[in-house]
C-alpha cells in the first residue's frame, strides 16, 4: 500500500518528487502523487509522460499524452518528442501520424532533435513516405538526421534506398559516425554488395570504429553473407570485445555456409568461454544443423538448451517440426505440439502451420485437418500448407475444396497454391478440374502460370492417359520444358505402355539432366516391360557410360523411437528369418484369397519361379512385414521408401492390410498411399 502524501505539497516540491518517482521507475508511485497535483502544469505532464517512456510503458504515455490534448493543453518540443519515441516503440502509425500533425501546428517542425526523433518514428511504423517527408522538410540536418532516414530504409526493406541516402550524406558533407556505419552495413549485406562493404570497412579503419561492437558485427556479418568467411572470421578474431551478437552473427555464418562441423565447433567454444548464450544462440545451433541434415544433433542440441533452462520460442519450434517431419518420429511431433499448447503458442501462425505440415508428413492426415480447422485465422502460406497436405495424400478433390473455400474467405491464392491445385487434381485423375483451374491463373487471379505449373499440367493430362495431349501441351510451352513435364510423360509412359513416347521423353531427359539415374533406369524398365531386352541394355551401358549409379530403394519404418531400414533382399535385421517365414506364410494366404504376382515388376531376364521370389525380397514388403511382426497392439503401420513404390508391392500390400486387419501407411517419393480393408486410397493410380 502506497504511504499517504502531505496534502497542499508546494508545486515546485511536488515536481521534485514526480521527478525522483520517475526516474527510479516507482511509476505507481508517481502516477499516484500526479492525481494529487490540483492543475498539474506542463512541465509535470512532461516527466510523467517521459517516465512511462522511458521505462517500456509506451502505450500509458499515449494515453497520458491524449488526455493531455484532451484538457487542452499545448505541447512543448520535449513533450512530443516522449510521445513520438512512445510511437515508435510501438510501431503506431495512426498516432504517430497525428503526432506529426501537432508538431506542425504547433510550430515545431524546424526542431531538428524532434525532427530526427520523428524520422525514427515513421521509420520504425514502416512508412517511408512520413519519414522522408520530415527529412526533407527539417531547415537543418546532422548526422542523426541522415542515420534515421538510412536506417529507416533499411528496416524497411529497402537497402538500396539506404545506400542512396548513405552516399547523399556523403555528398552533403555530414560524415557517418559509429551508428550510421552499423545501420548501413546490413544493407551491403542484403544486396550481398561486398565491394561496398570492403569500402566501409575501409572507413571503419580510417576512423578507428573498430572497437565499436555493433560496427564489428556488422562487419562480420557483410563479410559472411557474400560467404567471405576467412574475413569474417579476421574481423571477429580482431574484436577487442564480443557480444553474444557477434558470436551468434559469426555462428549463423558457419551454417549458412554449410560448415556445419565448425558451426558446432564455434558453439562449444562459446560454452567453453562462458559466453552467455541466448536463445538467437540456440536457434542458430538447432536451425544450423537441421538445414544441414544434422537432424539427430539438432534435438540433441535441443535437449540441452532445455536443460540450460533456456525456453523454446516460436522460431525454435518452426525449425523443429520439419525435424519431426524429416525423421517421420510422430511421437517427437505430439510432443512438440503438446509443447505449443502448455507454452500458449497456439496465436503464432508459422507455428501452427508448420505443425499442419508436420503432421501431414507424417501421414497423420486427419490429425493434420484437426489442427488447421482450430486455426483462428488462416493467411495464404496456411491454406496452401492444407492444400499440399491433400495433394500429397492423394485428395485432390478435397484440395479443391479446399481452394474454394479460401477463395470465399477472401485470401488471396499465389504461385504455391495453383502448385498444391494441380497437384492433386494429377493424382485424382481431375483432367478438367486441373484445366479449369490452370486457365484461371491468369485470368482470374492475375499469376502467371510458371514452368512448375505447366509442369504440373503435363502430369494431369499424362496420368489420366491422355499422352499425346501431355506431348503437344509440352511442345506448345512458351517456356523451355523443365525435366519435370518430360519425366512427368515418362512416368506415365510407363503405366500406360507408350514405348514411342518414352523414349521422346527420356532422350530429352538425357540431355537436360544427363546424371539424374532416374530417368536411364524408367526407360530400361518401359523397355523390358515391353520384351525389348537389347535396347534397356543399351540404355543400361549408356548409364555405366556417363558413370551414373542407381539409387537403391530403401524403405523403413519407426518403432519405439528407433528407425529401421531395409533394401532389397535384406538379411542384416535380427528377426530376418521371421520376417521371410512371414512373408511365405502370407504369400500363401494371399494367394488363396486371389492374389497374383505380377512379375512384369521384376526387370532381370530369368525364370517364372525366381521373378515370384525376388518380388517377395522387396524393401517396401520386409518393411510392412517387420512392422506387422511389431504391431503391440496398434492399429496402423507407417512405411516409408525414397522411391515409386513397386505396382507388385502396392499390390500386394493391399491383400496384407485385409488379410490382417490394420490400416498400412506408405509413403512413396511422390505420395501417400492409405491401404485399408482391401483398398488404397489412391485407387491404384499413382
Amino acid at each position: 500500500m502506497l504511504s499517504k502524501l502531505p496534502a497542499n505539497v508546494p508545486s515546485h516540491l511536488s515536481l521534485r518528487f514526480l521527478k525522483i518517482y520517475c526516474n527510479s521507475g516507482d511509476l505507481q508511485r508517481a502516477r499516484h502523487l500526479f492525481d494529487q497535483i490540483p492543475h498539474p502544469d506542463l512541465r509535470a505532464w512532461t516527466v510523467l509522460i517521459s517516465g512511462h517512456t522511458r521505462h517500456g510503458f509506451p502505450k500509458e504515455s499515449i494515453k497520458l499524452y491524449t488526455s493531455l490534448r484532451g484538457r487542452h493543453i499545448v505541447p512543448d518540443n520535449l513533450l512530443l518528442l516522449s510521445v513520438a519515441k512512445a510511437c515508435a516503440s510501438l510501431g503506431d502509425l495512426r498516432n504517430a501520424k497525428e503526432l506529426h500533425d501537432e508538431a506542425i501546428r504547433f510550430g515545431f517542425h524546424s526542431d531538428i532533435s524532434l525532427g530526427n526523433a520523428m524520422v525514427d518514428m515513421f521509420g520504425k511504423c514502416k512508412y517511408v513516405d512520413g519519414a522522408r517527408q520530415v527529412f526533407d522538410d527539417m531547415p537543418a540536418k546532422d548526422v542523426v538526421s541522415w542515420t534515421s532516414l538510412c536506417s529507416c530504409y533499411v528496416n524497411c526493406g529497402l537497402p538500396r534506398e539506404g545506400l542512396v541516402a548513405f552516399r547523399e550524406m556523403g555528398l552533403n558533407g555530414v560524415r557517418p559516425n559509429a551508428v550510421t556505419v552499423s545501420s548501413i552495413l546490413p544493407a551491403c549485406s542484403e544486396l550481398k554488395d561486398l565491394n561496398l562493404g570492403r569500402e566501409i570497412h575501409g572507413f571503419v579503419v580510417k576512423h578507428a570504429m573498430e572497437e565499436n561492437v555493433f560496427v564489428s558485427s556488422a562487419l562480420v556479418n557483410i563479410y559472411a553473407s557474400c560467404l567471405s568467411i576467412k574475413q569474417a572470421q579476421m574481423v571477429f578474431d580482431m574484436m577487442p570485445q564480443r557480444d553474444v551478437v557477434s558470436w551468434n552473427v559469426l555462428l549463423t555464418a558457419y551454417f549458412s555456409n554449410r560448415d556445419c562441423k565448425k558451426g558446432i565447433a564455434l558453439f562449444c567454444r562459446m560454452r567453453r568461454e562462458g559466453v552467455k548464450l541466448d536463445g538467437a544462440s540456440w536457434n542458430a545451433v538447432i536451425g544450423g544443423c537441421l538445414n544441414n541434415g544434422q537432424t539427430e544433433q539438432a534435438l540433441k542440441m535441443l535437449g540441452q538448451m532445455q536443460e540450460s533452462g533456456c525456453k523454446p520460442n516460436q522460431i525454435t519450434i518452426t525449425s523443429l517440426l520439419p525435424a519431426c517431419k524429416d525423421l517421420e518420429s510422430l511421437k517427437a511431433g505430439k510432443e512438440v505440439h503438446s509443447y505449443i499448447f502448455r507454452n500458449c503458442l497456439v496465436e503464432d501462425l508459422a507455428t501452427i502451420t508448420a505443425l499442419v505440415f508436420m503432421y501431414a508428413k507424417c501421414g497423420e492426415l486427419e490429425l493434420s485437418r484437426r489442427v488447421f480447422d482450430m486455426m483462428p485465422r488462416r493467411d495464404t502460406v496456411a491454406w496452401n500448407t492444407m492444400i499440399i497436405a491433400n495433394s500429397m495424400h492423394g485428395n485432390g478433390e478435397e484440395a479443391l475444396l479446399l481452394f474454394r473455400k479460401m477463395l470465399d474467405s477472401g485470401v488471396k491464392p499465389n504461385s504455391v497454391t495453383f502448385t498444391g491445385v494441380l497437384c492433386g487434381c494429377s493424382h485424382s485423375r481431375l483432367v478438367d478440374e486441373g484445366i479449369m483451374v490452370f486457365d484461371s491463373m491468369r485470368r482470374d487471379h492475375s499469376v502467371e502460370p510458371d514452368a512448375d505449373h505447366y509442369s504440373c499440367m503435363v502430369d494431369v493430362l499424362s496420368r489420366a492417359g491422355h499422352l499425346e495431349e501431355a506431348y503437344q501441351f509440352i511442345q506448345r510451352m512458351p517456356m523451355e520444358p523443365t525435366p519435370g513435364a518430360w519425366g512427368a510423360l515418362l512416368g506415365a509412359c510407363r503405366v500406360h505402355k507408350n514405348v514411342d513416347l518414352a523414349k521422346i521423353a527420356a532422350n530429352r531427359l538425357f540431355e537436360i539432366e544427363p546424371d539424374n539415374p532416374g530417368n536411364y533406369v524408367l526407360l530400361s524398365n518401359i523397355l523390358v516391360t515391353a520384351k525389348k531386352w537389347e535396347e534397356a541394355s543399351e540404355t543400361r551401358k549408356l548409364m555405366r557410360d556417363r558413370g551414373v549409379t542407381k539409387t537403391p530403394g530403401c524403405s523403413w519404418v519407426q518403432l519405439r523411437n528407433r528407425v529401421y531400414s531395409f533394401v532389397a533382399g535384406d538379411r542384416s535385421n535380427e528377426r530376418s528369418e521371421e520376417i521371410y517365414k512371414f512373408l511365405v506364410e502370407m504369400g500363401e494366404k494371399m494367394s488363396l484369397a486371389g492374389y497374383v504376382p505380377n512379375t512384369d515388376f521384376v526387370l532381370q531376364d530369368v525364370d517364372q519361379e525366381e521373378k515370384v521370389g525376388i518380388l517377395c525380397n522387396h524393401s517396401e514388403k520386409l518393411a510392412v512385414a517387420f512392422g506387422i511382426l511389431n504391431l503391440n497392439g496398434e492399429s496402423t503401420i507407417r512405411v516409408f521408401k525414397n522411391l515409386r513404390i513397386c505396382g507388385d508391392c502396392h499390390n500386394a500390400i493391399k491383400f496384407m492390410a485385409k488379410i490382417v486387419g490394420v490400416q498400412i501407411i506408405v509413403r512413396d517419393s511422390l505420395r501417400f498411399h492409405h491401404f485399408k480393408d482391401g483398398d488404397c486410397s489412391c485407387r491404384d493410380f499413382w
